[in-house]
């Protein structure tokens, strides 16, 4: 056995077949290591569906790579991976879901993922074995279907294998260390004895440049080897399979095509055919989550006993929907482990904490993901980003705060919420409240309704005197009944004043002698004088955004720096490895973390002067918040009242402000006076939906939606904060990459009872599709729908005029000049 390569990759299922195939493609030495056989997880015993349906774009874009790369399997190996490219018929009983089904479209539209509208009318005349009348209608994938997972999965090892890797089975790995270059890995053999899989006294190490573990259910083991937390914990998943359904076996005798994979979301199953039968798998409530600590030694391709009281009423609206299936014996069943996260997104990137390890863990849906995973793995790997924005998988997403409990409680609620109604504005409530910041009862007791950013609460809106259950009832695809609040709030900030928590924020101190020359080179931007800031922006090494920072200089060799909250880890962790990197090259350096330190207001409006103004301690109180003593884009440390300090003068929400960073144990003292100061002018709490309106506004561009790691700054409109007569990281790579689209702010004639939520694709006049919005809303300033999004640079000018897709129909757009509200800050700047 071989042992030194340059990538090891740790698993043999689908997941790691798939990305040692395209590392061997990519010309990398890749070995694979298996402890039993191939298949022997979750693969043996899946399903196989290939559903196209994400809400999400990089998922869609994996799953669509999957998909057409399964297709080329058999002639690249000679292997049939068992693909039946029947098609997905997703079902709707409702409106709402034909609604989701709608913004779903939208989402496929921008990954060019076709499909069909059907109505219930077309469904009974395509498969007339369904019930129908209770149906609003469909959508139909005609592109995607189910495969076998074995055969697929030895496939693309036979691929690798031809690719020239290395694949080992039998091989438990043991324990992994890394030597400042190389990942020692010890691995022992194994051997079957009496129907176990047992440790021999056989032991290898192996040295590998990089190592990517895609262990599937084992995934709580190798963390544990690598001494990191992961969330990936299974859920127990049952299917069921029929004997022959008579009905079924005459429709496929006349000649008719095999039915395309069934889901009946609101029923909450799937079905697809299988040998003159069904196989029916239902997302049942109160599946167990198993093996929160490691899967046992003992268990290896095997099986939960069967539940079927838990899927009773699932399998009763089975019968319901193809009422021949009614008579059909069952003939087989499957109680099996499948891995979830808390979100349902698989962990697709680096380890936090670890160099050159890279996890693959955490899919729900491996066999869909396997192929397109293995391919924009491979690319971050070899290439050193991929073509999208793999950010939204990234296992840094969290933190070190997840915990044993916390991972299985949100991993059980994302399996009974697969086929739940999938709102844009959906917040869900297991484990939770978790993070709070010390205002969370007084905020609360204020109609707060709370969404969780990395674990925090942070209030969306506020609905005072609302009953418990309003925030779930209010959820649409549409203007739901939250709207109008969000729409008062965002009216305040711009005619009296606003108070928003923003405590979640991510915050970083570095200090030390080579803080300056280090940031200098690490970001775009000049770095500010000391007492101001700028926003600045740190690059991939090719060139795209990997973070957004606001650098407030407190000293000349000390920095606070405050990122995106939902990013903490994912942004501590890159900031971290880039420091410890360079310490040689530019000075010692300290980084701390002060997240959990500092609570934040940002109090924003045309009274937010006057509202400070009573609170403020100084020798000049009179001149304290002028333009003079605190300019725009300067940071002081003030008293309000007994409270100290650290006022940044920006706002998000592009209207006169400050941000207030203050000790979070002082926090509640802070709220109370700032809220009796409030009352003499106006003062309305704010949460975060009505700040994301007022912010699109300005064209201010968020983390996550227009910036990314599949844009450069220069792409996105950002060039004032990128400074091209200094050297700093991935400043060449940027400038080769060129202008491949622009991003615009668009107004939008669309439905009166909808806005746009970022994810809907864009066309020219002649329905060509030109671009995709990233973020939407309402804007109160001028009375209409608004966007950001990215077009072709030819369409990017103000005045173009552009359609969107919403709820099904192309409704009119013209691209805005940037900021299109109070394009000159005059507001911001507004002296007192």
């Amino acid at each position: 056995m071989k042992t030194n390569v340059r990538a090891l990759v740790v698993g043999g299922g689908a997941v790691g077949t798939g990305i040692a195939y395209h590392l061997a493609k990519a010309g990398w030495d890749t070995m694979l290591l298996e402890r039993d056989e191939l298949t022997s997880g979750s693969t043996w015993h899946a399903a196989g569906l290939l559903p196209l349906f994400n809400m999400s774009y990089a998922t869609s874009h994996i799953h669509a790579h999957s998909v057409e790369f399964y297709k080329g399997l058999e002639a690249e190996t000679g292997l049939n991976p068992g693909f039946s490219v029947v098609g997905n018929l997703r079902m709707a009983q409702t409106a709402d879901r034909m609604d989701e089904y709608a913004l779903y479209a939208a989402t496929a539209e921008t990954v060019g993922i076709p499909h069909e509208w059907l109505t219930p009318a077309d469904i009974k005349e395509r498969y007339p074995l369904l019930r129908t009348e209770d149906l609003r209608g469909a959508i139909l994938h005609p592109t995607d279907g189910y495969i076998n997972p074995a055969d697929v999965t030895m496939a693309m090892a036979k691929g690798a294998r031809q690719h020239g890797a290395t694949i080992e089975r039998r091989w438990q790995v043991d324990g992994f260390e890394w030597t400042g270059s190389e990942w020692r890995v010890t691995v022992t053999k194994m051997a079957e004895r009496g129907g176990n899989l047992v440790p021999t006294e056989e032991r290898e190490v192996i040295t590998a440049e990089h190592v990517v573990t895609a262990t599937g259910n084992h995934a709580q083991r190798t963390a544990r080897l690598l001494g990191i937390r992961s969330p990936a914990v299974v859920v127990e998943h049952q299917y069921v399979v029929t004997e022959p359904d008579p009905a079924l076996v005459e429709w496929r005798k006349a000649g008719n095509p095999q039915h395309p994979v069934l889901r009946d979301a609101d029923a909450k199953w799937y079905v697809r055919e299988e040998r003159g039968g069904w196989i029916l798998g239902p997302y049942e409530q109160n599946a167990p989550a198993r093996f929160p600590y490691g899967v046992p030694d003992s268990f290896r391709a095997d099986l939960f006993p069967l539940d079927l009281e838990r899927i009773e009423e699932e399998y009763l609206s089975f019968i319901h929907r193809i009422p021949s299936s009614e008579h059909c014996g069952l003939k087989d069943d499957f109680n099996g482990p499948i891995c979830y996260t808390p979100d349902g997104n698989p962990l697709v990137g680096p380890a936090q904490g670890l160099r050159n390890m890279w996890l693959a863990e955490g899919f729900s849906f491996g066999i869909t993901a396997a192929g397109g995973t293995g391919h924009y793995l491979a690319q971050m790997m070899t290439e050193g980003e991929a073509d999208i924005d793999m950010a939204s998988l990234d296992p840094r997403r969290f933190g070190p705060w997840t915990t044993t409990e916390y991972a299985m409680r949100k991993n059980e609620e994302c399996y009974d919420h697969v086929y739940v109604l999938h709102h844009p504005d959906e917040e869900r409530p297991a484990a939770r409240p978790l993070k709070t910041a010390p205002c969370y009862e007084r905020v609360k007791a204020r109609g707060a309704q709370f969404g969780c950013v990395n674990g925090w609460e942070r209030p969306n809106y506020y609905a005072p005197g609302a009953d418990g259950d309003f925030d779930l009832k209010s959820r649409s695809f549409r203007r739901g009944a939250w709207w109008k609040h969000a729409k008062d709030e965002a009216t305040a900030i711009r005619e009296t004043a606003g108070l928003i928590d923003a405590t979640a924020f991510a915050k970083h101190v570095l200090r030390g002698p080579g803080a300056a020359a280090f940031l200098d080179w690490f970001t775009t931007n000049r770095l500010p004088k000391v007492g101001r800031i700028n926003l600045t922006y740190a690059l991939t090494g090719a060139g795209t955004t990997r973070t957004e920072y606001t650098i407030v200089r407190l000293a000349e060799d000390t920095f606070y720096l405050v990122s995106a909250g939902a990013w903490q880890a994912y942004d501590g962790d890159h900031l971290a490895k880039a420091v410890n990197d360079n310490v040689a090259r530019f000075g010692p350096m300290h980084l701390d973390d002060v997240t959990g330190r500092h609570g934040v207001f940002a109090l924003a409006g045309p009274n937010s002067r006057a509202i400070l103004a009573e609170l403020i301690r100084d020798a000049e109180p009179e001149t304290a918040l002028s333009n003079k003593r605190f300019p725009w884009l300067s940071q002081r440390r003030i008293e309000l009242m007994m409270c100290p300090v650290n006022a940044i003068r920006v706002a998000y929400t592009g209207e006169l402000g400050w941000e207030l960073h203050h000790p979070i144990e002082m926090q509640n003292y802070l709220f109370d006076r700032l809220m009796e100061a409030g009352e003499r002018h106006d003062l309305r709490l704010v949460g975060a939906r009505a700040q994301n309106w007022l912010r699109q506004e300005k064209s201010y561009r968020a983390f996550g939606t227009e910036l990314g790691r599949d844009a450069t700054p220069l792409e996105a409109g950002l060039d004032r904060f990128v400074d091209l007569s200094k050297d700093f990281h991935g400043k060449a790579a940027m400038q080769e990459t060129g202008i491949r689209s622009r991003c615009v702010t668009v107004l939008v004639d669309g439905p009166k009872d909808a806005d746009p939520w970022g994810r809907e694709a864009l066309y020219a006049e002649d329905g060509t599709r030109v671009g995709r919005l990233t973020s939407g809303g309402y804007s109160v300033a001028f009375g209409k729908s608004i966007g950001m999004g990215y077009v072709r640079p030819d369409l990017a000018a103000p005045g173009t005029r552009l359609k969107v897709r919403m709820q099904r129909a192309l409704w009119d757009v013209e691209v805005t000049e940037d900021s299109p509200y109070d394009p000159r800050n005059a507001r911001i700047r507004a002296d007192g």
